[in-house]
């Protein structure tokens, strides 16, 4: 009897219609004869609305308590998983992080994960009980609640499917698997049957919502198959493993989530990057030369940064920008599509901050938000041109 790991995210268990259609998929996979643990989200906009109530109080709320809050909104979701379950009479137990032996570090909000003692979760297998795990928390060596960042639930079940020694690990959404571009977006975007670590570990981090860029690593670190597929239909999802198709390009992804920090005349830069880090803000390429110090940051560390910056003496712009990458596997020996890139791009020629080009990925950094018919424009050019 195989074991298998499946995630649900917050579009999937918003409401309790939706809780019925990921009850009925439970179900039909376990009458397959598998052996089930699921990992889910808090429902809908549950952590951005928790978030919010806390940022009412507090600009920038104690971190550990934070994790306390935002850790209750995967509780809801498991236990109303379980009553509904076990009301259709299948045999299923909640499991918060830490009961179900999840240990991470102390970094508050973005822990990682260190260790899954995972004798509690085959315990309630051995008695064949579904087990449904709270994503995107754990617990500390001082026993404080932490969590894992904002899409941490993914990174909850690929750990455990590694730990489990899972067959597969399925990431449903309300999207049925990884498109050439947000399909939202692009209407003319075509879903990907496979995709390698590497192309997927780039996707996710040039700001696409699909995967969470940590499980995708852990994924490849355990050699574990990712399928992301949709809660809603029966169609194929796509494989995310060592194996990919031969297009080059893979996907287009536009990051609006995404501040240029530009301060003039700063006396120390190396000084600022230290605090920078010893805050835990994760920031893109610091540059710096004879006058400017210039680096990027997401929206959500906006408040953290300015009560660093309040301190620093400089003229300070921030400025929202946007960013598209296409990333496939050896796109910069393809000297066409850099070629294509350029063509796109070339009435905001004079909006480009910066290119940033390797061997998986071509960004385009801009000083400006820029429309997405770009995106349109150059997955046009390039996904539909280029097969």
């Amino acid at each position: 009897m195989d074991t298998i790991v499946l995630k649900f995210g917050g579009s999937s268990v918003s409401d309790n219609i939706n809780l019925n259609i990921v009850a009925n998929k439970i179900i039909e996979l376990k009458k397959a004869g598998n052996n089930i643990i699921c990992v889910v989200s808090a429902q809908g906009k549950t952590t951005d609305n928790l978030i919010k109530e806390a940022k009412e109080l507090s600009a920038i709320p104690n971190e550990r308590e934070m994790d306390a809050l935002l850790s209750t909104g995967e509780q809801v979701s498991a236990s109303k998983l379980a009553i509904l379950l076990t009301m259709l009479g299948h045999k299923a137990i909640s499991l918060t992080g830490w009961q179900a032996g999840i240990i991470t570090n102390s970094d508050y909000q973005s822990s990682k994960i260190i260790d899954i003692k995972t004798e509690r979760i085959k315990k309630e297998l051995k008695q064949g009980k579904i087990v449904i795990i709270t994503g995107f928390q754990g617990i500390d060596e001082n026993e404080n609640i932490t969590t894992l960042g904002r899409g941490g639930s993914d990174t909850t079940a690929v750990a455990v499917a590694a730990a489990m020694n899972a067959a597969h690990c399925y990431i449903f959404s309300d999207v049925d698997g990884v498109y050439t571009a947000d399909p939202r977006d692009v209407k003319l975007a075509h879903k990907l049957n496979s995709i390698s670590y590497e192309e997927m570990s780039y996707i996710s981090g040039e700001g696409a919502k699909v995967l969470h860029d940590r499980c995708v690593e852990l994924a490849e670190k355990y050699n574990m198959p990712i399928i992301a597929a949709s809660t809603f239909n029966n169609n194929k999802g796509t494989e995310i493993s060592n194996n990919m198709e031969e297009t080059t390009i893979k996907s287009i992804i536009k990051n609006d989530n995404i501040l240029i920090v530009k301060i003039e005349n700063l006396s120390n830069p190396y000084n600022l990057l230290k605090k920078i880090n010893e805050n835990k803000i994760k920031i893109g390429k610091f540059s710096v030369d004879e006058k400017t110090t210039i680096f990027t940051i997401t929206k959500e560390n906006r408040a953290k940064i300015e009560k660093i910056l309040d301190k620093v003496n400089g003229n300070i712009t921030i400025q929202a920008v946007s960013k598209i990458s296409v990333v496939g596997s050896g796109i910069s020996n393809h000297l066409e599509i850099l070629k294509k890139i350029y063509e796109c791009f070339v009435e905001l020629q004079y909006d480009i901050f910066e290119f940033d080009i390797s061997a998986c990925k071509i960004s385009v950094l801009f000083n400006k938000i820029v429309e997405t018919k770009y995106l349109n424009n150059l997955h046009n050019l390039l996904i539909n041109n280029i097969k």
